[in-house]
């Protein structure tokens, strides 16, 4: 079955502000087909990762991640936001397009040497993955791979992440808002 993953993304003009043009996935995640060709495509590159847990970060890397995890028989770990893991805690500060933000995971989260399945839903600036990733590294598992559903080429996110296995499933590589 072949899905038109870019045709079920909504395209949001200025927003969050000006001269943005926003990828709303949510649409394509509402839709039983765009969903399974999301996790579909996504699994059937990282198998061959033999990947034994799937990162997620708070919100929607946490829509795919379980379903991924699931179809490569690998375990999920996910990335939180300050203050919401109870248990103790890694963090990673990093930057965003638009300031700061902070990801934290379960100190015992990931074993050393677990082959570990970064992923997240768009890759921009790269931030948010190149955090995952040193806390991938600092827990010591192994980045098998980044897998994204959306990459904006014509930012700078591929190169933030330092040389590992990156896969998209729909790339941009303009942020024409149109009129």
């Amino acid at each position: 079955m072949s899905y038109d993953i870019d045709s079920a993304i909504r395209r949001i003009p200025h927003h969050p502000k000006p001269g943005i043009l926003f990828y709303d996935l949510m649409p394509l995640f509402e839709s039983p087909e765009g969903l399974a060709a999301c996790v579909d495509g996504i699994a059937a590159w990282a198998r061959p990762r033999e990947v034994d847990l799937v990162l997620g970060a708070e919100a929607r890397g946490f829509i795919l991640g379980g379903a991924i995890a699931r179809e490569l028989g690998a375990g999920l770990a996910c990335a939180r936001k300050p203050g919401k893991l109870p248990y103790e805690v890694v963090r990673r500060e990093y930057d965003l397009e638009y300031g700061t933000d902070v990801l934290e995971i379960h100190r015992d989260a990931i074993r050393p040497g677990q082959r570990v399945l970064v992923h997240d839903d768009l890759l921009a600036t790269g931030g948010t993955a190149a955090a995952k990733c040193q806390l991938v590294e600092e827990l010591g598992g192994v980045v098998a791979g980044i897998a994204f559903v959306v990459e904006l080429t014509f930012l700078p996110g591929r190169a933030r992440l330092g040389g590992h296995d990156v896969m998209s499933l729909v790339a941009y590589d303009t942020e024409d808002v149109g009129e």
